[in-house]
């Protein structure tokens, strides 16, 4: 049971209703996080609007998935790990073995080396606050990765922080139709 509204597109504010019925026409449903958004329609606006731009980042569809489990793992969102789960399950191309290592939080597990730095980095963004050191910056540079991508790295992180503490702070139930991508803390 969620500690917050979740809204329906009958009960919404009539500010967010647009919003809602395009997500509805996007997933085939109405996500329970943009139902519990909903309540206040600026977190709404800037939950799609900022996930909106990170779609058009430098990072690829698989890096953007790996900052956003890794965020939602850290972040204890059981809601955010299965839908981005199902994203990189029938979107993306990492492979079950990635997926399954950033849901378990056992990212020396992954074993493309590029993506395991990224995932490494974006861990280290969240742990340290972005006050990496020179040796850390300089691993995920030398894995490939430019400044535009660490900087990305952090805007994919704040749009996790929205989704991840809205859900976290409702208790937000997961949709039946991610349920078969549920997640426990491991």
């Amino acid at each position: 049971m969620s500690r917050l509204t979740v809204l329906t597109l009958d009960s919404a504010p009539t500010a967010t209703h647009d919003r809602l019925v395009k997500a509805v026409q996007t997933n085939g449903f109405l996500p329970n996080l943009l139902a519990v958004l909903a309540n206040a329609p600026i977190a709404l606006a800037a939950y799609q609007d900022l996930s909106a731009l990170n779609a058009t980042a430098s990072l690829s569809l698989d890096e953007r998935e790996i900052v956003q489990l890794v965020a939602a793992t850290h972040n204890g969102c059981a809601f955010c790990v299965a839908g981005h789960t199902a994203i990189a399950k029938k979107k993306s191309s990492l492979s079950t073995g990635t997926i399954e290592a950033l849901r378990n939080q056992a990212p020396h597990a992954i074993e493309d080396a590029r993506l395991l730095e990224l995932a490494l980095f974006t861990q280290h963004i969240i742990d340290q606050k972005a006050q990496l050191s020179d040796a850390q910056l300089q691993a995920f540079f030398d894995a490939g990765f430019t400044q535009q991508h660490a900087l990305e790295v952090i805007v994919g992180v704040g749009l996790a922080t929205i989704c991840n503490f809205a859900n976290n702070l409702a208790q937000t139930p997961i949709n039946p139709e991610l349920q078969e991508h549920a997640w426990a803390t491991p």
